[in-house]
């Protein structure tokens, strides 16, 4: 079997979807593995230190074309995939939900897609959850970007000069990212609120040391696979309104509210931005899906009224060699838990609640149904 590890050709994203430290997974899979020319370059990782290792370095086209397994970043373009044998397969972080030209190319060429963005939320698969793994670094990205920004120190801070107030950061979304955000902003000594549709999370929030901001919107939840269930219009606008005082008296505002697959809803709109103080922070987790912040523009900082509303795209990539440690680590727990080490190919078991859930094509045929 021959594996090949694709450099992401995005040029925000600088992970690479192997590593240094975790390629002996693979290596001792006994497949070979090709990786292409400067897949390191975001990493400080030379094509030497894997060559040291055992891999063989190639171009992009040769990676494709000769491969069983790619494993890659971002989707791959169509006369990409047209170049790929039958039967191969693509292991990646595909953006599902708008690439269904992707998908049905895929199927017309008997080229097995398998979404890592499907990972179900089990136990078992937790080793595999690059959604979680991404937005657990993008959270602390977030609070270190913002921070960037602001005209003041995050932490309270008592001086012979005089004793400087702690900034007030407001996270909005207690998932992965909103929780590692509030960890980080209050390591770095500021004073931190939280909001979740979820009641569920308050423990959560009270244990890293924030308080929790209790807004009643009525009947809300998640979903089997922890998400917080999307709320009607009228629930959205009174979640609005009511943080919008929290806002007000906010230094830093997080927002991290995404519904995969669909627009983010927005949550802060320009009566909450007036509202605010002049050199405070907006940062806007979900600006590549739509965004939370009306206003806020995909790798862009505007200002409102002295408000600076922050979006970075592939915000994990801003701390590319941990993100890609825990990326290829994902990969290979999902490489090493399927691979059929008689056969020297991957076991494609739809018995497997895992494979099941995060394979969208194969054999020729949109196994997932959304797709269809």
């Amino acid at each position: 079997m021959i594996i090949s590890a694709l450099k992401s050709n995005d040029a925000s994203d600088h992970r690479s979807p192997i590593h240094i430290d975790t390629i002996s997974a693979l290596i001792e899979l006994d497949s070979k593995i090709l990786f292409e020319e400067g897949i390191g370059e975001g990493i400080y990782t030379s094509d030497k230190e894997f060559l040291d290792k055992g891999l063989k370095v190639a171009s992009r086209d040769e990676c494709i074309s000769s491969s069983d397994l790619v494993i890659t970043n971002q989707p791959l373009n169509e006369n990409e995939v047209s170049s790929m044998k039958s039967n191969s397969t693509i292991l990646g972080i595909v953006n599902p939900f708008a690439n269904q030209e992707l998908i049905n190319l895929c199927a017309a060429k008997k080229i097995n897609l398998v979404s890592m963005e499907f990972i179900p939320r089990i136990t078992r698969a937790q080793k595999m959850d690059v959604l979680s793994s991404q937005a657990n670094l993008a959270g602390y990205a977030a609070v270190i970007e913002s921070a960037k920004y602001l005209s003041t120190a995050l932490p309270m801070m008592m001086t012979a000069a005089g004793t400087l107030k702690p900034a007030r950061v407001f996270v909005i979304g207690v998932g992965v990212a909103g929780l590692q955000a509030i960890a980080t902003a209050k390591r770095l000594g500021a004073r931190v609120e939280a909001f979740d549709t979820r009641d569920v999370v308050e423990e959560q929030v009270n244990s890293l040391g924030a308080k929790f901001v209790k807004i009643d919107l009525g009947e809300t939840g998640e979903t089997d696979q922890g998400y917080a269930k999307e709320l009607s219009q009228e629930q959205i606008k009174k979640q609005k309104d009511l943080q919008s005082q929290v806002c007000a008296r906010s230094d830093i505002v997080i927002t991290t509210a995404q519904l995969f697959g669909r627009p983010a809803p927005q949550l802060i709109d320009k009566n909450t931005i007036d509202k605010m103080k002049p050199g405070s922070v907006i940062f806007d987790m979900a600006v590549e899906s739509g965004g939370n912040v009306e206003g806020s523009k995909v790798d862009e900082v505007v200002e409102i009224n002295g408000v600076k509303i922050i979006g970075v795209s592939n915000l994990a990539s801003r701390v590319a060699n941990h993100a890609s440690l825990a990326l290829s680590n994902n990969f290979n727990h999902w490489i090493c838990d399927f691979f059929d080490t008689e056969g020297n190919n991957i076991n494609f078991d739809f018995e497997d609640e895992i494979i099941n859930s995060s394979v969208i094509v194969h054999a020729g045929k949109i196994i997932n149904e959304r797709f269809q």
